[in-house]
């Protein structure tokens, strides 16, 4: 018999986290890299010798979908969902799903203001401005970066107890 925890193995609940991880970080990712490909390509129409200044702008929200797919490949590594005979307590996989919750939905949100963060720092750099832009999309990164470390540390916890 299976240990069930509301209807759900262990194993189920951890693969659901992974899952809201990766696809919120992806999903945000791709909505704040639309934001600021919006503002650099007006740029470049203007002037595509500022390429190389633009495309971190652009790229930078992409960082939040990968912080979300690593937390994904761990949670399938530390609890053994590869192996596929996942002994996975029902409580211990709904607190890997509920670990996964930080870096999911914070870069989820994250990702959306750093486009839009990006965009504006776009700005800068069409106004041929020797501050660095860069600076203000990274503030945004941190806190893309401090949700990943409360998940890790989250589920080194979870997997240290089993």
């Amino acid at each position: 018999m299976k240990d069930l925890w509301w209807g759900m193995a262990g194993a189920d609940w951890a693969l659901m986290g992974a899952g809201v991880a990766a696809i919120l970080g992806g999903i945000g990712s791709a909505w704040g890299i639309t934001i600021a490909s919006a503002t650099v390509s007006g740029v470049l129409s203007e002037d595509d010798t500022k390429f190389g200044k633009l495309l971190p702008l652009a790229a930078m929200p992409g960082t939040q979908g990968i912080y979300g797919f690593i937390a994904a490949v761990l949670v399938l590594i530390f609890f053994g969902i590869f192996g596929g005979d996942v002994s996975l307590p029902g409580v211990s996989g709904f607190k890997v799903f509920l670990a996964c919750q930080p870096v999911g939905w914070l870069c989820f949100i994250s990702a959306y203001y750093q486009g839009k963060t990006g965009a504006s720092a776009a700005g800068i750099v069409a106004a041929d401005k020797q501050a660095p832009a860069l600076i203000f999309p990274a503030l945004v990164e941190t806190y893309a970066v401090l949700s990943l470390i409360v998940t890790i540390l989250m589920l080194l916890g979870i997997r240290a107890s089993l």
